[in-house]
């Protein structure tokens, strides 16, 4: 295993770059890192309408959050990435791709944690705002949302590495991943399967593991933290 890891390391870790394009765990990182920030903005907003006082926009952005929740990530990766170019004559790129599906996913569960959160506020904290005589949106922006996005991050970063995981789902459409790399360099080598795939077992675990042990450190902080103020 450690002849292949100093054979491979490099191909393992960027891919053919710089003599073609970016790949392998480098790829699989930063594609997580920029779904989950461009998912962000929309996911707060769509958190927002889910709570939204006014039916008629919480009732059609409860029912797209559900709607995308219920079909399978696989399935929507096909829609974007043979249906649409046939639609609209664009085709993206694999990458291009997977970001786009990446986005839409991590927005509606960054929606449902949003709203999650300022469900979980006392219900004081809202009026209170606005009988200081701040509006509706400044209340939000200024005192709900702040303590919902706090109390809100180690769920956040658990969905950084569930995104981590889903961008093993690229290899379907030829994205050079992680563990598109790891089996093209199973094909290199033939005979090492089980080390290959062990080595991407063991990145994955690395990776998913250190995040979900800082989510659990950091709900645990959090946790600590008013015991502390009081």
């Amino acid at each position: 295993m450690l002849e292949l890891i100093d054979t491979y390391w490099l191909y393992f870790l960027v891919g053919q770059y710089p003599e073609g394009p970016l790949g392998g765990l480098v790829l699989t990182i930063l594609l997580s890192g920029a779904a989950l920030v461009l998912a962000m903005p929309l996911g707060l907003m769509l958190g927002i309408a889910r709570v939204s006082p006014r039916r008629a926009i919480r009732l059609p952005v409860g029912a797209l959050v559900q709607l995308v929740r219920a079909v399978p990530l696989l399935l929507v990766l096909f829609w974007v990435y043979f249906f649409l170019p046939a639609v609209t004559g664009i085709k993206t790129s694999q990458t291009a791709t997977m970001l786009i599906v990446l986005v839409v996913f991590d927005s509606v569960y960054l929606a449902e944690i949003v709203a999650a959160g300022i469900r979980a506020l006392p219900k004081g904290q809202l009026e209170s705002a606005r009988s200081l005589g701040l509006g509706y949106g400044q209340a939000l922006r200024h005192v709900v949302l702040p303590q919902t996005l706090r109390h809100g991050l180690p769920s956040i970063v658990n969905q950084l590495v569930s995104t981590i995981k889903a961008t093993s789902l690229g290899y379907i459409i030829g994205l050079s991943e992680v563990s598109f790399v790891a089996s093209q360099i199973n094909t290199l080598v033939f005979t090492q399967a089980v080390e290959v795939y062990l080595i991407l077992a063991l990145t994955y675990f690395v990776l998913c593991f250190g995040l979900s042990r800082l989510a659990f450190l950091l709900e645990r902080r959090l946790q600590r933290r008013p015991v502390a103020a009081a």
